[in-house]
């Protein structure tokens, strides 16, 4: 159930009011020094942005599914960096200790990351280990008091900047598939933890992601999340189900978006004696583009609300994530179009920048592919 609504509705606009105010004036800095201003970051801090997801016993604001997709649908209507920002504390990066984290666990490390005072980041993607994601080589020995951990992960959004790592290793030496694999918080002055530079990226420009190292790194026993060996796949999972939602509504947010500047560019440009608005065939791309966010947005909804009864929603997550994740992909294509010549030209407009910055979202948290594959998995186990 939603809180009291007055006061949600309330921080909903106090939302909206940092995009229109603060986030979007500050697009082109961000993109130009590839990074969210120091000071923005203080803002976000201050507004509780980094701990939304995570309970209030622990400093966070404790948003149930819906309260929090309802906040995505706002926060990601501005450039990807500032919801890249705080999205591992609220997501990925906290959900696992969360969701599986001891006493001890949650004490020491929620609630800095619900105030922003430390960035989370999960730590999953190798080399050999993307859509396979169990595929798991970096390994995890104990000695004694503290386990030794070697291996490489690659494609961690704010790697760079990330003061924890919820990390998966292989405990069980010779076991293959999710068998074996455990989770692990990783801070990042631990002996033997190094991160790589920010890799250049096609775009979500601020928004850094690189490489994780681990060379014979030194991890108390203790950060072994939830005391367990084997059990890291099913924390990582309990996270991904959560947050597949979660960015779903990310997705949703920017087709919002670039949908507003495409109908403010089409009714200001005038071609032969009547704005661009007026044309039936650009009307039909809105018309196509409205329904589909309508359509996504109110799954979204659903799922999370579902989520928030105790009810399984693996299913539900997959579809989410498939289905806004590609339409936001055709949404930016139709406005770019709409654009015309001006959208494929970033000194005229920044839809050129939303275009390239979405593609990533149909890659990662599972590919669409893996997905479908996941839907139909389930739906022929349903139907068995």
């Amino acid at each position: 159930m939603i809180r009291e609504p007055v006061a949600f509705e309330g921080f909903l606009e106090s939302v909206r009011r940092f995009v229109r105010e603060v986030a979007i004036p500050a697009e082109g800095v961000v993109e130009a020094d590839e990074r969210v201003p120091e000071d923005i970051v203080d803002k976000m801090r201050q507004a509780g942005f980094f701990g939304w997801s995570i309970p209030e016993d622990y400093g966070g604001a404790g948003l149930t599914t819906e309260e929090l997709v309802l906040a995505a649908f706002e926060l990601s209507q501005c450039a990807v960096a500032f919801r890249a920002r705080v999205g591992t504390n609220t997501g990925i990066g906290s959900e696992g200790i969360v969701a599986d984290g001891t006493d001890e666990q949650k004490r020491r490390y929620l609630p800095p990351l619900a105030s922003g005072k430390w960035t989370g980041a999960l730590a999953v993607t190798e080399p050999g280990a993307g859509s396979e994601a169990t595929n798991v080589r970096t390994s995890a020995r104990r000695e004694g008091g503290v386990y030794i951990l070697d291996g490489e992960k690659c494609y961690i959004t704010n790697a760079p900047l990330a003061d924890i790592f919820t990390v998966t290793a292989r405990t069980e030496p010779g076991s293959k598939g999710a068998e074996g694999v455990s989770a692990f918080i990783v801070e990042r002055g631990m002996p033997g933890l190094s991160t790589g530079a920010p890799y250049r990226k096609m775009g979500q420009a601020g928004s850094p992601v690189g490489s994780v190292y681990f060379d014979q790194c030194r991890v108390p026993a203790g950060n072994l999340i939830g005391g367990v060996e084997g059990a890291g796949f099913r924390t990582v999972m309990k996270a991904l189900n959560k947050q597949r939602i979660h960015l779903a509504a990310l997705s949703t947010g920017p087709a919002m978006r670039m949908l507003e500047m495409a109908i403010q560019h089409t009714n200001a440009r005038v071609q032969f004696g009547q704005p661009v608005s007026h044309y039936q065939l650009v009307q039909a791309m809105m018309a196509d583009c409205k329904t589909e966010i309508f359509a996504a947005r109110s799954m979204i909804l659903e799922a999370a609300r579902k989520r928030d009864r105790g009810q399984d929603v693996v299913l539900e997550a997959s579809m989410c994530k498939y289905f806004a994740t590609e339409m936001c992909g055709r949404v930016a294509d139709r406005c770019v179009q709409m654009f015309g010549g001006a959208g494929y030209i970033a000194d005229h407009s920044s839809i050129e920048r939303w275009y390239r910055d979405v593609r990533l979202f149909r890659l990662y948290e599972g590919t669409s592919q893996i997905h479908q594959l996941n839907i139909a998995r389930l739906l022929l186990r349903e139907s068995a």
